[in-house]
């Protein structure tokens, strides 16, 4: 979120988690505080979303930077949203990467550590959960420090047999049908694959969509669960 003009606030009250989008490939302080605001009136927390600062791209481009640089990046960016969210009475303690720097993260153990050290210094919390893909660089980095780490998995992005994402240049590589998300979410949720499942707000429809992948988690958790 905090990525767009004109995010409906309904997105807000559909989510857990809100990552918002903190100056790299989107974001200033009006659209974090707004962001901020709303996710505390609904009662969702909020992740740092941090990027290549690459607004032009909307940061879906890798970046020649040096892990150095990489660092200080997404430390500035994770800084301002926590100066934001303080504000609100709020406490950031979640980061996950955006686009290129997401993928190049779970590719690149030096990425993953520059990554890690940025948010932290950024951030400033003890116990700062990282989210990204399952059984790459960022999550082994994360293990080593002892850090939580919650894999993720996506609603409305088509997977490659192998279980990689589908190019989002590649046909059918977003799922725009509610439907379609709402099961594909029910299915990486019933494997046990993940432990958080994202929606972004620029898919098209994305308020119908969040509507039927919250509902189908809700209902899959009352399966296993009990009401």
């Amino acid at each position: 979120m905090g990525g767009r003009d004109g995010e409906p606030d309904e997105l807000f009250a559909l989510a857990d988690v809100v990552n918002v989008a903190c100056g790299g490939h989107a974001g200033d302080d009006e659209s974090m505080a707004r962001a901020v605001a709303l996710a505390k009136a609904r009662g969702a927390s909020v992740a740092a979303h941090p990027s290549y600062p690459d607004r032009p791209g909307f940061g879906r481009a890798s970046m020649r930077l040096a892990p150095s640089e990489v660092a200080e990046h997404v430390r500035a960016q994770c800084s301002a949203l926590a100066r934001v969210a303080f504000d609100a009475g709020l406490e950031v303690t979640r980061v996950k990467a955006h686009g290129a720097l997401y993928h190049d993260a779970t590719r690149d153990e030096e990425i993953a550590r520059a990554v890690v050290r940025g948010a932290r210094r950024g951030l400033a919390v003890v116990d700062l959960v990282i989210v990204g893909a399952a059984g790459g660089a960022l999550a082994a980095h994360s293990d080593s420090l002892g850090l939580p780490f919650e894999r993720e998995g996506f609603a409305d992005r088509a997977y490659l047999p192998d279980g990689a994402l589908a190019p989002r240049a590649a046909p059918g590589a977003l799922l725009t049908e509610p439907a379609a998300a709402a099961a594909q979410a029910r299915a990486l949720a019933d494997r046990g694959d993940v432990e958080t499942v994202c929606v972004h707000a620029d898919t098209r429809g994305a308020v119908s969509i969040a509507r039927a992948v919250r509902a189908a988690l809700l209902a899959l958790a009352q399966e296993t669960f009990g009401p």
